[in-house]
């Protein structure tokens, strides 16, 4: 995409960190906005900021790991704006823990956010997109945790891998059939964003306040890790520069964080020469 002024940006996540930044660079550059999230008082904020910056926009309140709460935002999106150009799959949870601790629910709830969500929008919108004729773009957040593992996040791991493959088959899919939509996947790396307040935005049906885990020095440890982490991440500031540049590039991949590429290139190698997981090669790097 090379033009954005009017064109139209279906965002999930958009009431903090990478969602908030993109679609105020997306008010910047003339777009008009559909701002989906859970967290309705944050999003009000962000629907202020881009109002103000003079984009028209709609604000959804939305819980995205129901398949219906997503066709409802994009029913009004269409609604409002008649088309969407541009989807950007940014709402997303980090939840440590190791796999035999994790609870079920934890696992369910980071798959239906992570990925589930993502799958809901695209079965909505690529045929919209489709039928539009027009060039459209979708870019799907993953993280740098979706091409190379560490120990304690299995969950993470596998909900972002998960999310990296299926946009590369998807794009796959979307060549073979000529169409007019360019498919693009994120993978930053530690950045400074709302993600280790993801406890504050988990819905009713994936909470147990009573299960002992919530409790346990393994479950805070976590919460202190990922805190820390984020916080001492890179600045959020040339994320959305990062992001625009990238769909006028039409560039594929797009990483945040270079001095991750040696791990990248690492675990490509040890996968096709016979490799395994060495957690002391991995307690040596991060």
């Amino acid at each position: 995409m090379k033009d954005f002024k009017n064109q139209v940006m279906f965002i999930t996540g958009a009431a903090h960190g990478f969602g908030k930044v993109i679609a105020e660079e997306g008010a910047q550059r003339g777009m008009r906005l559909a701002l989906i999230d859970i967290d309705e008082p944050a999003l009000q904020a962000t629907y202020k900021d881009v109002t103000d910056a003079g984009a028209e926009a709609i604000m959804i309140a939305a819980d995205v790991t129901k398949e219906d709460a997503v066709d409802a935002a994009v029913d009004q999106t269409m609604t409002k704006f008649g088309q969407i150009n541009l989807l950007i799959n940014n709402a997303g949870i980090a939840l440590p823990g190791r796999m035999w601790e994790l609870p079920t629910r934890d696992w369910e709830w980071i798959m239906h956010i992570n990925v589930m969500s993502q799958v809901y929008a695209m079965k909505r919108i690529i045929p919209i997109m489709l039928k539009q004729k027009t060039r459209s773009d979708i870019l799907n957040v993953a993280s740098i945790a979706g091409l190379v593992d560490t120990p304690g996040m299995p969950s993470y791991h596998a909900s972002k891998f998960a999310a990296v493959g299926m946009t590369e088959a998807t794009a796959y899919d979307l060549q073979r059939i000529d169409a007019n939509i360019d498919m693009h996947v994120m993978c930053p790396g530690f950045v400074q964003t709302d993600l280790y307040h993801t406890e504050n935005h988990r819905p009713a049906q994936y909470s147990d306040p009573t299960d002992p885990y919530y409790q346990s020095e393994a479950y805070l440890k976590g919460q202190q890790f990922a805190k820390y982490v984020i916080t001492n991440g890179k600045p959020i500031d040339s994320i959305a520069d990062t992001v625009f540049k990238a769909l006028e590039d039409n560039r594929f991949y797009i990483l945040t964080h270079p001095e991750f590429n040696p791990l990248i290139s690492d675990r490509v190698n040890r996968i096709v020469n016979d490799g395994a997981p060495d957690v002391h090669v991995m307690d040596g790097i991060m």
